[in-house]
């Protein structure tokens, strides 16, 4: 009777190890991904949310910059408002951005809206 040789057990065992460290890494990318792409959703909705409550408002927004916090999904989104001019005075450019921290460079969602003056 012939057994496997320790060589060939070691080799055996460091493809396995292997095998098993891609598997690992494919998993927590998936994982990553995943987080992010709900994070962006839910910045993104939450941005909508934003701009549906100031169109449906009606109140003629002011120029210039708005902040502001907002609960979603038990988490705190914060928010950024800039109000801009356009070609029609009649209509104003609304710049949302929303992110997961308070002061960051990169802002999960931004979403561009136009607003028209009350009637």
């Amino acid at each position: 009777m012939q057994g496997f040789t320790l060589l060939e057990v070691l080799i055996a065992l460091i493809i396995l190890a292997l095998s098993l460290a891609a598997a690992l890494k494919t998993a927590s990318v998936t994982v990553d991904n995943s987080r992010y792409l709900r994070d962006k959703t839910l910045a993104h909705w939450v941005a909508m949310n934003i701009l549906t409550e100031i169109q449906v408002k009606r109140q003629w927004p002011t120029l210039g910059h708005q902040e502001g916090s907002t609960e979603m999904a038990n988490r705190t989104w914060y928010w950024h408002l800039q109000v801009k001019t356009t070609v029609d005075p009649e209509l104003k450019r609304l710049e949302l951005t929303v992110s997961d921290q308070p002061k960051t460079a990169q802002p999960l969602s931004l979403l561009t809206g136009f607003i028209a003056a009350p009637q």
